[in-house]
Parts: structure tokens; sequence; C-alpha cells
């Protein structure tokens, strides 16, 4: 079992709120986890993958969640049965308002239910009764190379510093490591297979898992199949890059609106995510509002194109692209257990100038992040990062550049601080 550096965030939350929702992709580990915490704190474990827990909790979910008080639960793949919504929000807001008696004077407890989910069902329109000030919600993501290394060094903590020093003397990867990285992606159940199993591996998530939970989430209706084997590499192909719903629409035969419908809901199973535009002014027109599309994993985006090899990756396209999708993924698993919030968005100028990945703290400064897989780096790959800093004024702290070389490096543009650092700050 990896080390998870979500688990002792978990344990405190369960300490803070009644109810803890830890969602994210199938199989990034969360039973693995929820299991673990259980186990710590005395909790009770349901799936409701389970047939006759699942059919309990759907022919009367308040009777369901009823019975199960008196002891802290968990309820893992929540999302199998959301009409238990209102069912956990009734039992949260009944020992709110319970009056302390001598047997519980004090506050009402906390830790009730750790509910998880393969499909952020908060967020979707059926249950927008997200429980206000009721829960709080975590999201883990597969495998990040940190917990793959155990290592506790936080990226987005280091980012955010910018204490860049000296590189330590460790060669840089070689680019068939990072591809191989990149075909591996952070699921962990592929981590020590086969190039042969892990592909037979993603063909039955997509197939199994893939297919099931669009069912569950959109009330499709036709042939919704085909369509869904045509969209999946279609996005892959497009991680990476600004997200045009018409263009994708067009290569696909859909229409506008049941490509965007389609995409909302492949973001919901944590399957892609699409990045905002940062803006510094939203009245000022200079950048492009279009989101950004990112897989979450780059070992299911590389499999959907089709990609097995290290030689044949490093000779496609796609490879520069994924690379960029790979330091993505490494900050958004790394924010969530950061000591200090902040936004992930991209940033695209009407001139095309753009930086991959703007950190944005909670107070507006920025950190602009270009990813480039080039082992040079000189006063032009800085050109979106200046343009940035130019939008953004005062708060914009500095511009890193990522790098396959070995040198931390410093820029100068006027008074901006920019820096090159080498890929291995990144993903070891």
């Amino acid at each position: 079992m990896y080390p998870r550096h979500l688990q002792p965030l978990v344990r405190d939350m369960l300490g803070e709120f009644r109810i803890v929702y830890l969602t994210g992709p199938r199989q990034s580990g969360k039973t693995t986890l929820a299991r673990s915490v259980a186990a710590e704190l005395g909790m009770r474990y349901l799936t409701l993958d389970d047939p006759a827990v699942q059919a309990a909790a759907t022919h009367d979910p308040h009777g369901f969640v009823r019975s199960l008080e008196g002891q802290p639960v968990v309820l893992d793949e929540f999302q199998q049965v959301p009409d238990l919504v209102p069912a956990i929000k009734e039992a949260s807001d009944r020992y709110a308002s319970a009056p302390a008696t001598a047997e519980a004077p004090g506050p009402p407890p906390k830790g009730l239910f750790l509910l998880t989910g393969s499909a952020d069902i908060f967020r979707s329109v059926s249950t927008r009764e997200a429980l206000p000030g009721h829960m709080a919600r975590l999201e883990l993501l597969p495998l990040s190379i940190a917990e793959l290394r155990d290592s506790r060094r936080n990226l987005i903590d280091h980012l955010l510093a910018g204490d860049f020093r000296p590189a330590d003397p460790r060669p840089s990867p070689t680019r068939e490591q990072i591809a191989g990285r990149i075909l591996l992606g952070g699921y962990p159940e592929v981590q020590n297979m086969s190039p042969r199993a892990r592909t037979v591996w993603f063909k039955s998530y997509t197939e199994g898992r893939f297919f099931k939970d669009f069912e569950t989430l959109h009330a499709a209706r036709g042939d919704y199949h085909s369509k869904l084997r045509a969209l999946a590499p279609s996005l892959a192909g497009r991680t990476g890059n600004p997200l045009r719903y018409a263009s994708l629409a067009n290569d696909l035969e859909l229409n506008d609106k049941l490509a965007k419908s389609y995409v909302e809901i492949l973001e919901l199973m944590f399957l892609i995510r699409r990045v905002p535009s940062y803006r510094r002014n939203p009245a000022r027109r200079m950048a492009v509002r279009m989101p950004k599309l990112h897989f979450v994993d780059t070992g299911l985006a590389s499999h959907l194109l089709g990609l097995r090899t290290e030689g044949r990756l490093l000779t496609t396209p796609h490879y520069g692209a994924l690379l960029e999708t790979l330091v993505f993924t490494e900050l958004a698993k790394h924010a969530e257990w950061a000591d200090e919030e902040v936004g992930l968005h991209h940033f695209r100028d009407k001139r095309k100038r753009e930086v991959d990945i703007v950190l944005e703290r909670p107070d507006g400064r920025i950190v602009g992040i270009e990813v480039k897989r080039s082992a040079t780096a000189g006063q032009r790959d800085f050109d979106g990062l200046a343009a940035l800093a130019e939008l953004a004024g005062p708060a914009f702290e500095r511009g890193v550049l990522v790098y396959t070389g070995d040198e931390v490096l410093r820029f100068h543009r006027g008074a901006v601080r920019l820096y090159a650092l080498p890929l291995r700050t990144v993903i070891g």
C-alpha cells in the first residue's frame, strides 16, 4: 500500500465536520484509504457496491441512514444511491440541533459519515443541495510521484515559497524515463504491471467503469456508447490544449450542446478537468476566456491515443502536451494537501501568448508556470510569462519555466522575477 498524503487531512476533517466526502476517479485508492481511516477511528464500513446494501439504501434511504445511527460509518461508492443525500442531511441536522444532555453534555458530535464517491455527485444538477456547512469535500486523485517515492515535499508550497536553490546533483531524467512516467500514470493498480498487463487493465477500465459511471450520471438516449468511443480518444488528443466545443462537436458530428454535456459528465467522473482561464480583471479583454483541457491521468490518455511504448510516444506530436498534463496533474494532486489553498488556471491572450499553468493564492497573488520539453532555456521562452506579468501587475510574484535541463537559472525582464527549473524538481 502506498502512503497517501491526504490521509491525515481526512482524519482532521472528520474531527471538524459531521460529514466528509472523499471523491475522485475510480481505482484511485479511495476504498483503501477509507478502510484504513475506518480501522484507525473505529468506524463501521459499508460499500454501496454490495447489491444487498445498495438495495436497502435504495428502497428506504431515510430508514437505511437511521439504522446506522449510533456509530460513525463509512459509505463507500456513495454515488450509487444519490437519493441518500436528503437522508444524510436529515441525520446531520438532527445531530446539530439535538440539545445537550447529561449523557452528551458537549457540542454535537463530528465525524458521523465518511462518504466516498467515484463521481462528483455534489456538483451535479440532481444534488445541488450540497450539504452546506455540514460537509468537507476532499479529492483523491491517482498517485502522485511524491507518494510513489514516499516524499513529503509539496510542490505547491515549494513554488509559492520561491526558494529555488541550485539543483541537487542527481542527473535529470532522460527523455525515455519521462515518457515512461507519462505512459504509466498514477493509478495504484498498474504501477507494478508489465506493459501488456497495463494495456489490458486500461482497456478494462475504459470499457467497464467508463460506461457504467456515465450511464449513472447522464440520462443518455440512443447509441451513446459509440459517441463515447469516439469522444474519449478525441479528448485525449486535446489534453494540454484549449477546449473548443464547436471544433470537438464538428469532429465527432455532434451538436455543440451535446458535446459540452458529455464533457461535463466526463469531468464529474474525474476523467478530465477543465481549467479556467486567468483574468485579472474580467472587464479587460486581453485574456481569452476559453478553458483548457487536461486528462486526470496521463497513462489513461496515452492508452486512449494508442501509445504503448516510450519510443512511439516521443515521436508523436502529443508528447509535449502530455508532458504539460503530467506537470499539471502533479500540481493538482499536491494542491489537495498543500499548506496554502491555490486555484489552478491557465493564461492565453488575444496575441496567443500563453502560460500553461497559473497558481492563484486566495489574496490574488499568482505564480506562472510554463512547461517546455527542451533541455535549454532562453529569453524568448519567457514571453508568455512576461505577458502574464504585464496583465497581472503587482499580483505577479514570479514566473517559472519547467524544462528538462539540469540547472536552476535566473532570468531578468525588468523587475519581473523569472526562473528556469529542472523537470526533476516536479517529477523527481
